[in-house]
């Protein structure tokens, strides 16, 4: 491992205890002069919104105002998400209402460009809307290196990852895709971002003028991307990763995993060709086939993924009308 890997590692990597009094927290925000907006993404997570929102607003905005707003943007639920999340204090929009100008297309990256145009803060803070343990620290704890170290700009969460069955819980697992496909990618072309313990993870908090400069992959790519056009404008030490302990979470099917490292290795590769590393590489095809067992035959299914993608938000006239740009 490389020095300057391992020194990474050394000094960008904290414990959200580190972080745990509240009112230095406070004091330090202040200090600084910077507000932080809190962006849950959802499709249809009626079951576990309303808690996330009451923790997060009780501690982070009345207890300590560590966040000065806190927003859900909605794909198109079709159960009670918006409904819950409202009655409990958060502000709520369909991404379809935002930059109406721009259109509407299905995805969580989508939720997350559009939140850059409709918060607020010089830090947006994104969490999953799926977390069953759900704790102020999945929010402070990514914030605070932020507003302690101002050469960071990008703070990914890790942690152990049970997953959630409906017999229980299951003590460890998940990480999957990262561990079979990311991980290994990253090794053989970006060593030093394998510094990352879990370069997937949904939860991350990032300064305004990088959000607004990288494009956005509306699919599963967008945590991927984000991580190489980072490293690629700002540099391994533009990262920090906080450890949050464990994250609970429901756990997804094989095939839907397959589905996702499809869509990942769609925006990877298109970024190496961006990046002139591509090689003499063949068009990419857009069809995943899959095989699943239905009583004594294999069924095929066919999926077209696509991995559009947004540009940087800075590109956008009506964003740069708003901010006075």
């Amino acid at each position: 491992m490389s020095t300057k890997l391992e020194k990474w590692i050394k000094s960008n990597t904290f414990h959200h205890s580190q972080f745990f009094d509240q009112m230095e927290l406070l004091k330090q925000k202040e200090k600084t002069g910077l507000t932080i907006s809190l962006c849950i993404p959802t499709l249809n997570e009626e079951a576990t919104i309303g808690k996330e929102i009451v923790i997060f607003r009780s501690e982070l905005m009345e207890r300590y105002p560590l966040v000065d707003e806190i927003a859900v943007i909605d794909s198109g639920s079709t159960d009670k998400t918006l409904e819950v999340a409202s009655s409990f204090g958060a502000d709520t929009y369909f991404a379809g209402d935002i930059l109406p100008e721009q259109g509407h297309k299905r995805g969580k990256g989508e939720n997350l460009w559009k939140a850059i145009h409709q918060l607020k803060g010089d830090i947006i803070c994104y969490v999953d809307a799926d977390i069953k343990n759900i704790h102020p620290r999945f929010c402070y704890g990514l914030v605070a290196p932020l507003l302690y170290r101002p050469e960071v700009h990008y703070v990914k969460a890790f942690y152990d990852r049970p997953l959630a069955f409906s017999q229980g819980i299951r003590p460890s697992g998940g990480g999957r895709v990262t561990e079979i496909l990311v991980r290994p990618l990253f090794s053989l072309f970006y060593p030093e971002l394998t510094g990352l313990v879990q370069p997937l993870s949904g939860e991350y908090a990032v300064r305004r003028e990088v959000l607004e400069r990288i494009p956005f992959p509306i699919g599963y790519g967008v945590e991927t991307s984000h991580i190489m056009d980072v490293y690629k404008q700002w540099g391994l030490e533009a990262f920090g990763q906080t450890d949050l302990d464990k994250r609970v979470h429901r756990n997804q099917e094989t095939l839907s995993l397959g589905k996702m490292s499809f869509g990942i290795l769609q925006s990877f590769l298109g970024r190496m060709k961006g990046m002139g590393m591509e090689g003499d590489l063949p068009e990419m095809h857009n069809i995943l086939r899959q095989f699943q067992a239905v009583d004594q035959r294999y069924e095929q299914k066919l999926f077209e993924i696509v991995e559009e993608e947004r540009p940087p938000m800075i590109d956008i006239p009506q964003y740069r009308e708003k901010m006075g740009y």
